[in-house]
Formats: C-alpha cells, structure tokens, sequence
C-alpha cells in the first residue's frame, strides 16, 4: 500500500488538494492567537483616604455599547482584575465603599495597551 503523500500514482489535482489541506492545518492555530489578541484586561488597587488599600469595596465595570455593568470585590490589599475585555469597546470604571465614590476613569477602545494598570481613590 502506498503513502497518502506518494504522488507518483495520484493526479495533480489530488496533490493540490492535498497540500491546500495542509496549508490551512497549518494555519489554525494562528487564527486562534489573532482571536485572543482582541481582548484585554484592566487590574488595579482601591485605596481610600489615607492612602490606605480599602478591603472588600465594589469595583465597577460599565460596557458603554450595551451599558452592561460588572462588579468586583476588592481582596485583602484592595487589588481588582477585569479580564477579557473587548478591544472594540470604551467602558466606565470606579469604585464604591461605604457610601463614597471614586472618580469615574474612562478605559478607551484608542487604548492600544492589552493590560491596563488603573488605581482608584476614594476620598472623604
């Protein structure tokens, strides 16, 4: 039995085929990159007054094309982390504790950056 790849035996437009196949094998996995290539993700800390990091305040991410709004609980050392983030879309980011609020910062789709570093202060 002869090997697929023997083309002594098969016509031109089987080997044509055949190499077509194995061309776009070859290019599936960098399709794959190309997709996650269109996320990002911003990540930061939320302090209060005294520049101290505030545990357990909301993060809040608003999506500005579909006014979606995610939440994060800060850790122990006020870190928050949004991942997967369209690169296509501007979005809304601040944060609340007791009541007070922080600036609203604006996470721009002209933005080129895949990970933004954002801290967010309340204040008195």
């Amino acid at each position: 039995m002869r090997h697929f790849f023997q083309t002594a035996a098969r016509p031109s437009y089987l080997r044509a085929a055949a190499m077509v196949m194995f061309a776009i094998c070859l290019m599936l996995p960098v399709a794959g990159i190309a997709q996650s290539d269109a996320s990002r993700s911003v990540e930061g800390k939320v302090y209060g007054p005294q520049s101290a990091p505030l545990n357990s305040a909301v993060v809040y991410l608003q999506d500005s094309k579909t006014n979606n709004i995610k939440s994060f609980i800060s850790t122990q050392d006020g870190s928050y982390r949004f991942g997967q983030l369209s690169t296509n879309i501007d979005y809304q980011l601040w944060a609340e504790f007791k009541g007070k609020k922080s600036d609203k910062k604006t996470i721009s789709s002209f933005n080129s950056k895949k990970q933004l570093v954002i801290d967010l202060h309340i204040k008195d």
